[in-house]
């Protein structure tokens, strides 16, 4: 699974994190289009779901538009998603690995850019943890 994933653990609580991802991914030409936080949302739906977490989509608009112009099946892995939750009393930051789903169309230029995201993700989310 770890071929899936990034994931890292800090002390920091789920707000502080959530603030300093917003920092590290715009300077790194990220922004956050959308964030949700889960107990929230399933709580106006009438579910009661008390475990901190939320879901921050993030893009690059410049890497976006060049994997767009490539191949147009690259939508359904954009926006990028960043998790933020709780896990025993540790708050775990994690993204879904660009090169992994990329890896599904098989295109080794797409690749190279998934690398270059992947790796500006993991730094961004590794000095958030700091």
């Amino acid at each position: 699974m770890q071929d899936f994933h990034f994931c890292v653990e800090t002390r920091k609580s789920i707000d502080e994190v959530v603030v300093a991802l917003e920092t590290a991914l715009k300077e790194r030409g990220f922004g956050v289009l959308w964030e949700m936080d889960i107990p929230s949302k399933l709580q106006e739906k009438g579910v009661e779901f008390a475990k901190p977490y939320r879901i921050l989509e993030v893009c690059n608009p410049h890497e976006a538009k060049e994997v767009l112009l490539q191949n147009e099946l690259v939508g359904y892995f954009l926006p990028c998603k960043i998790v933020v939750y709780d896990h025993a009393g540790q708050t775990v930051i994690g993204f879904p690995k660009p090169t992994a789903l990329m890896g599904i169309i098989a295109d080794e230029h797409l690749m190279q850019t998934a690398r270059r995201v992947e790796a500006a993700l993991q730094d961004a989310v590794s000095h958030a943890a700091q």
